[in-house]
């Protein structure tokens, strides 16, 4: 159980899944939004993928998503909105501080006395 006002209550389920977390790590560097395609390549992800996690992302508020038509071709841009910008921010103060404290823990523990991973005691 957590503790009232800890960080892991920041730690927003929709920003924590790793591609989510990557999107969202490409929108916030674009201001005027990303192609879907070029969001698509840079994040390695299939086209059903990608829509699927950019749904979760737009019910929550934070990702926008315009279709238009450059010439005659469909063009799906995606954009981080004010209030996802919020949120992704919160939510990544509270992932460092749930990293530092995870640090600070593993260096201040004592070494365990089992075998180093990979290594087979032999018989």
């Amino acid at each position: 159980m957590t503790e009232p006002g800890s960080p892991y209550d920041a730690l927003a389920r929709v920003f924590h899944e790793p591609n989510r977390l990557a999107i969202m790590s490409a929108l916030a560097a674009e201001d005027k939004g990303i192609a879907f395609t070029d969001l698509k390549a840079t994040c390695n992800l299939t086209d059903g993928n990608l829509s699927r996690h950019l749904k979760a992302l737009e019910d929550t508020g934070a990702v926008r998503i315009e279709k238009s038509f450059v010439g005659v071709k469909p063009r799906t841009t995606i954009s981080m909105t004010a209030g996802g910008r919020a949120q992704f921010t919160t939510y990544l103060d509270a992932l460092e501080q749930v990293l530092r404290a995870a640090e600070q823990a593993v260096a201040h523990s004592a070494p365990t006395a089992s075998p180093p991973l990979g290594n087979k005691a032999t018989a």
